[in-house]
């Protein structure tokens, strides 16, 4: 059974490269109209100034201007989501009464900006016609390991049994209940507060794995583990229990706000498991970040989800069409909205291969999820990227496939 369904999901990516190859040729053009309703969004990445802002320290009128000018920038491009990155790494990009002003923002964790980015974020974002998600990383404490650096009033240092270093950072314990219900507390306090039309996790769960360490949870395990019949099958309860936990509080707070969630492209190699993806990766979710998410799609736990599939057509480890079309299949007959996350940052990257050299790459990406009726948009990491566009080859994701505006699905 396992050899027959990986043959079948082989055979429908091969045919839909196959149908591509001939009716398009050297173009990337959409093989059909696009669709009235689809996610465009980008990611706008505030970790270690990933995106925005350009660096610590601006005032708080050249945050703003740096932040509007983004969305503008989406606008242009006929996007018409916004995902912001508003809780980096354990404190926040909103007054917070739960955790410290990002240090993104001034330099110094802790200290006020003088201006509610977020706040202002939603404010400009529906102004302009999009959408605004807020992205939350949940378990991420820093991006360092010294607890000393992090500010005085952080609950990371109130409660340093809720902290595990790991791999030169610093994360909170997903296995420890009260972790657990306070990051929840922490992320629903802006939806409490602002219209985000969703809120969004990126692809960290448990942190990726981090070759000759181990993740000390030792005495959560032996304090919570008791019914399980592995450490594995208990973290991955853990992350269950904190999407299905989030979503249920969500509706309660604003219902209407959507959830969202974007994995690492891989949920398990057909190696590991027949009803994996016909893929070699390095990295599983279900196996090595204890995120099942299959199930949350299957289940319909979240509303969307967004694979980070940030590989080229053709790549052999883990092809674009290949991932597509096992997603597309995963997602069918669910409520769970399929948008694909699109690795922007690749193209022109001098590190790359050469299908990322292509600046029609991208658009064969969207060519060839558009012959998907499950995949219903794409999310392109990431905003400053879509800003400078080094080959050209975000404009030609617009010129190809972005020609009049598009609502995003609801």
């Amino acid at each position: 059974m396992g050899s027959t369904r990986r043959v079948s999901r082989r055979a429908f990516a091969l045919a839909a490269l196959s149908t591509l190859a001939m009716t398009q040729g050297a173009s990337a053009g959409p093989c059909r109209p696009r669709a009235a309703t689809e996610m465009r969004g980008v990611w706008l990445a505030t970790v270690d100034n990933r995106d925005w802002p350009s660096r610590p320290g601006l005032t708080a009128a050249e945050q703003r201007a740096e932040l509007t000018a983004l969305l503008d920038r989406a606008v242009r491009d006929r996007l018409n989501t916004v995902v912001f990155q508003v809780r980096p790494t354990a404190d926040a990009l909103w007054p917070s009464p739960y955790e410290p002003w990002s240090q993104v923002l001034t330099g110094t964790q802790g200290r006020a900006p003088g201006w509610d980015p977020l706040g202002t974020a939603v404010t400009e974002a529906h102004a302009r016609g999009l959408e605004l998600h807020a992205w939350f990383n949940p378990y991420r404490v820093a991006l360092h390991a010294d607890p000393t650096r992090l500010a005085a009033s952080h609950p990371a240092r109130k409660h340093p049994d809720w902290v595990v270093p790991y791999g030169g950072k610093l994360y909170y314990n997903p296995g420890l209940p009260e972790v657990r219900g306070f990051v929840e507390d922490a992320m629903l306090d802006a939806v409490a507060k602002y219209p985000v039309d969703a809120v969004h996790f990126d692809d960290y769960f448990y942190p990726y794995p981090v070759a000759g360490q181990t993740f000390d949870d030792d005495a959560a395990y032996d304090a919570y583990g008791g019914d399980f019949d592995s450490r594995a099958a208990w973290r991955r309860d853990n992350i269950d229990r904190l999407v299905r936990e989030t979503a249920a509080r969500i509706k309660k707070v604003r219902p209407g706000t959507r959830f969202g969630i974007s994995p690492f492209g891989v949920w398990r190699n057909a190696t590991t498991d027949e009803r994996g993806s016909d893929t070699r990766a390095g990295v599983q979710t279900y196996d090595d970040l204890h995120a099942d998410t299959r199930t949350w799609v299957r289940e319909n736990w979240i509303d969307y989800i967004v694979p980070q599939v940030y590989w080229h057509i053709g790549f052999a480890a883990a092809d674009y069409a290949t991932l597509v079309a096992w997603w597309a299949e995963v997602a069918q007959g669910t409520k769970t909205r399929l948008h694909i996350g699109e690795a922007l940052y690749k193209a022109g990257a001098a590190a790359q291969p050469a299908a990322w050299q292509d600046p029609v790459e991208l658009s064969r990406h969207l060519t060839l999820a558009a012959r998907y009726p499950q995949v219903r948009g794409h999310v392109f990491f990431a905003a400053q990227d879509a800003a400078k566009d080094p080959i050209g080859a975000m404009a030609r994701v617009v010129a190809d496939h972005y020609g009049q505006p598009a609502k995003p699905p609801r």
